[in-house]
């Protein structure tokens, strides 16, 4: 094991439970296995801020260890660094995602926790967190961080206010979430800075893909979620959307993220629905059939195994290709009447 007495290393780190069981902390049989290895900051009590989805909300009533419908244990920091280090050498992950609660003194905790792992092997590293100053993002690209996310969650500035913002009692200001997103552009490069975006907390898809691409046009790339509603948080009676709107919005994702078209070409009915996706039948269904926009989206690597849904399904994002390819019958029979209908 590595000495990391040179490095003031946070006590303990959080793990999904999944990434875990891959690491060889726990273990437990996977149907899919992460490629990323995922960890969350630790502290003793929940976030400062409030984000209504969230169970580490400061007033949530949920798990202290769960994040979206994840368990996610404690384990000392330098057992979990030094199974990275074997499992990246074993090709078993190719890649670290550190998630940041926000708390005093966070930062502290993510920068030691970053170069934990940049001692022991060149780990590609993202790093998922509250708006940060350019002086941090920086320090952060020294450090050897070469992606970072700053979520927006939602579509819509009313949206974001009363889920992340004041209206839900949190510090985040909508304004600054997406200055800070080009700030990071300015610092991380077009193409290393990602979103998370939110499908079903109240927005219309005309909305969301509208902010799709403006991500996209800033250099941003939006990964996409299902809302799910977790027990003890201020939205757990809130749906989750159905599965014809989440597929809309992730062909529209796909096709945006890949220069095929763009929101503007699209038609929404009045309620704002998608109705056609601008571009020509044969080409949409080539794209619905090969199951590509159904896959997980976000940093190269990233396969987010049943984060927003159970084992057993239905499955919104699917964390790889022979899953989808399961059930394309299942997802055609319900793309079939929307692309059958377009131009």
């Amino acid at each position: 094991m590595k000495n990391f007495n040179s490095i003031p290393l946070p006590h303990k780190v959080r793990v999904s439970i999944g990434s875990a069981i891959i690491l060889g902390l726990l273990q437990g049989r996977l149907n899919a296995k992460p490629t990323t290895a995922y960890l969350l900051t630790y502290r003793q009590g929940k976030c400062s801020a409030n984000c209504s989805f969230c169970p580490q909300a400061k007033t949530s009533k949920g798990r202290v260890d769960a994040l979206s419908r994840v368990i996610w244990p404690p384990f000392l920091t330098k057992d979990v660094l030094s199974n990275i280090e074997t499992s990246f050498k074993e090709g078993t992950i190719k890649r670290v995602c550190i998630q940041v609660l926000n708390y005093p003194d966070v930062f502290k905790d993510l920068l030691n926790l970053v170069n934990g792992i940049r001692s022991l092997e060149k780990v590609p590293i993202s790093v998922c967190c509250q708006p940060l100053n350019k002086k941090k993002m920086s320090q952060l690209v020294e450090a050897g961080v070469d992606r970072i996310s700053i979520p927006l969650d939602t579509a819509t500035k009313n949206l974001f206010n009363r889920i992340k913002g004041p209206l839900a009692g949190g510090p985040y200001v909508w304004e600054k979430q997406r200055n800070v997103l080009k700030e990071a552009i300015q610092i991380f490069g077009k193409g290393f800075v990602t979103t998370h975006l939110i499908v079903g907390l109240g927005e219309r898809e005309k909305e969301i893909v509208k902010i799709l691409q403006w991500c996209v046009d800033l250099g941003v790339y939006p990964s996409l979620f299902s809302f799910t509603p977790v027990p003890g948080t201020n939205m757990q009676n809130h749906p989750q959307p159905s599965l014809s709107h989440y597929r809309r919005i992730q062909i529209a994702h796909y096709l945006i993220t890949h220069s095929k078209t763009r929101w503007e070409k699209m038609i929404f009915d009045e309620d704002g629905r998608l109705i056609d996706f601008g571009i020509p039948k044969k080409q949409l269904r080539q794209v619905v059939k090969s199951g590509i926009p159904f896959l997980t989206s976000g940093c190269p690597s990233c396969n987010r195994p049943y984060y927003n849904e159970r084992p057993g399904g239905p499955l919104y994002n699917y964390p790889e290709k022979p899953l989808v390819t399961r059930d394309m019958p299942r997802i055609w029979k319900d793309m079939k009447k929307l692309v059958e209908n377009t131009n």
